[in-house]
């Protein structure tokens, strides 16, 4: 016991030489500086100790290892005290129709909804076999093209395509989603399977783990078929392997993170896929490529399984071709296992037929006001819900006044560096195959100077958000509200919560890529705003134009 005595003190001793050594009250000084704060010399002189202890504290918590799955203990909630939200989950029907057949042109068949294919499966016109081959072909034929392919794991796909068949046949139905191919956005982790996190260091990472999403699809009878591309530890479209393409033309890139979820599923590589959004990350794909994304209430998915970038800020959701599917999928994703401690369940009452004349439709006037070419779609979107008989309210989202600094930049960077800090700390981060400021690396690093106090402050700010944020939406259903280019919903709505669904609106005249609405609803509400998407989607049919170059 004694020579343990003397030995830790023989450590603490370096450890305070090292501190006495390496820290000066100048870097005090110019450290203050960094945190827009001063100091005079004397409470230079007495804080030096103080600053002396936190920096030998540090320097034995480091020495302790976190791996990326270890979570806070803080747990983030969109709910605000006196919030009443519904808790009956009432029985969800879905119109399968009847009479679908195989089409003539084979090809066709990669368009399908997820509800065309359900009845080719339920009514035996196609066994989950032939259609999980037919897109794994696909796969192999399109994959390099758009650079949106990880892996392919057909022993597993075809086991469980195998596995579906047989329960099929003998009347073992498990809903709409039975014997229905997808992917995965690779950062999920799924036994058997890398999981790359669409990065250099990480290109042959096995975690022996089934990611909770991964779990759900595969008691919903769902066949995976592969692992998608995501930007390198998901920022952007940018991975280890090359950069993910854009299906409508390939001389664009995707967007990201869910960058091969998002361009995989609108080539009809896969009938869906399943993204993660911390800021963007499955809006702006979805957008940029053309699919319908739908980013849930912050907690409607348990995350066990996944990639941690954000505590506070990540989210699961489906990227689908139509609200509809995205409706069937999110029914049967959507809940908590009770290891990831910001998950809930909540109920998802969808109707796929509603009266969206009843409903209290607004739209974010100050964000339109800012769209001076009444030419542009997010107009004609609109002139649309007017047409079906909807009287618009004008509202004001919040923004200027609000949301007037960069909170997110805050809360998001710091957690972020939290997440890596062995990343970071050990120079794993000089391996990533992009370096510029913009990137992860340098993120990281510079993220590093963030005082707790500051992100602690971000996050009260964000609290009134939230507040001004509930206070808005207990006026309406949904908003309307330009998906790109005049705010920063995007950034307010991860920061307090709220679900969004995006979708295609046509197409622009200067690149002839898609154009995107965005649908903001309220908390766990995405059974209206799914329903209300595919009312709008019903009108116009925008979601139902493929890129010509994989209809072939």
């Amino acid at each position: 016991m004694r020579k343990s005595l003397l030995l830790l003190l023989a450590v603490y001793v370096g450890i305070a030489a090292v501190a006495q050594d390496s820290i000066s009250k100048q870097d005090i000084i110019s450290a203050a500086r960094l945190m827009d704060l001063s100091f005079t010399q004397k409470e230079t002189d007495t804080m030096y100790d103080g600053v002396k202890d936190n920096y030998e504290n540090y320097i034995l918590m480091h020495k302790l290892t976190l791996n990326n799955n270890v979570p806070m203990s803080l747990w983030q909630s969109p709910v605000l005290p006196g919030m009443k939200l519904p808790s009956q989950q009432q029985p969800v029907h879905w119109n399968i129709p009847a009479n679908v057949q195989v089409p003539a042109n084979k090809n066709d068949l990669a368009f399908y909804s997820v509800l065309q294919l359900a009845s080719l499966i339920k009514n035996k016109k196609i066994s989950s076999v032939a259609l999980t081959q037919f897109f794994i072909d696909r796969l192999k034929k399109y994959g390099d093209t758009l650079q949106c392919v990880i892996s392919i794991p057909e022993d597993i796909a075809m086991q469980q395509a195998r596995q579906a068949d047989a329960e099929i046949a003998t009347g073992k139905y498990r809903g709409p989603l039975h014997g229905i191919p997808y992917g995965l956005k690779d950062l999920f982790a799924v036994k058997g399977t890398k999981t790359t996190w669409g990065a250099e260091p990480y290109k042959n990472q096995v975690i022996d783990e089934d990611a909770f999403v991964y779990k759900k699809l595969r008691e919903a009878g769902a066949v995976l078929v592969v692992k998608f591309t995501l930007g390198a530890l998901a920022m952007g479209d940018y991975w280890y392997g090359g950069r993910t393409k854009n299906p409508w033309n390939t001389a664009y890139g995707s967007s990201g993170s869910s960058a091969g979820s998002a361009s995989g599923t609108v080539a009809g590589l896969v009938p869906f896929a399943i993204g993660t959004e911390t800021w963007g990350s499955i809006v702006s794909p979805s957008s940029t490529c053309g699919a319908t994304g739908l980013r849930p209430t912050f907690g409607s998915v348990s995350r066990t399984g996944a990639m941690t970038l954000s505590w506070s800020l990540d989210k699961v959701g489906p990227i689908c071709r139509s609200a509809e599917d995205a409706a069937v999928v999110f029914n049967y994703i959507h809940g908590t296992d009770s290891i990831d401690a910001c998950a809930v369940n909540r109920p998802f009452n969808y109707k796929s037929s509603i009266n969206i004349k009843q409903l209290r439709i607004a739209y974010a006037k100050n964000y339109f006001d800012k769209i001076t070419d009444t030419a542009r779609s997010e107009w004609k979107v609109l002139e649309t819900f007017k047409k079906m008989g909807v009287q618009l309210i004008p509202v004001d989202f919040p923004d200027s006044g609000v949301y007037n600094f960069n909170i997110m930049s805050v809360v998001i960077s710091a957690e972020c560096a939290a997440s890596f800090d062995a990343f970071t700390r050990n120079n794993i981060d000089d391996e990533m195959t992009r370096q510029t400021k913009y990137d992860w690396p340098n993120q990281f690093r510079v993220s590093r100077l963030i005082p707790a106090v500051e992100y602690i402050n971000a996050n009260r700010h964000r609290y009134l958000l939230m507040q001004k944020m509930n206070e808005l939406m207990r006026k309406v259903d949904l908003v309307i509200c330009p998906t790109r280019g005049s705010g920063n919903q995007t950034a307010i709505t991860n920061l307090t919560g709220h679900p969004v669904v995006c979708m295609p609106t046509g197409f622009d005249k200067k690149f002839n890529l898609p154009t995107s609405i965005t649908l903001i609803g309220k908390l766990y509400d995405e059974a209206t705003l799914l329903a209300v998407a595919k009312t709008y989607q019903d009108a116009t049919q925008w979601n139902k134009i493929h890129p010509a170059l994989f209809s072939k």
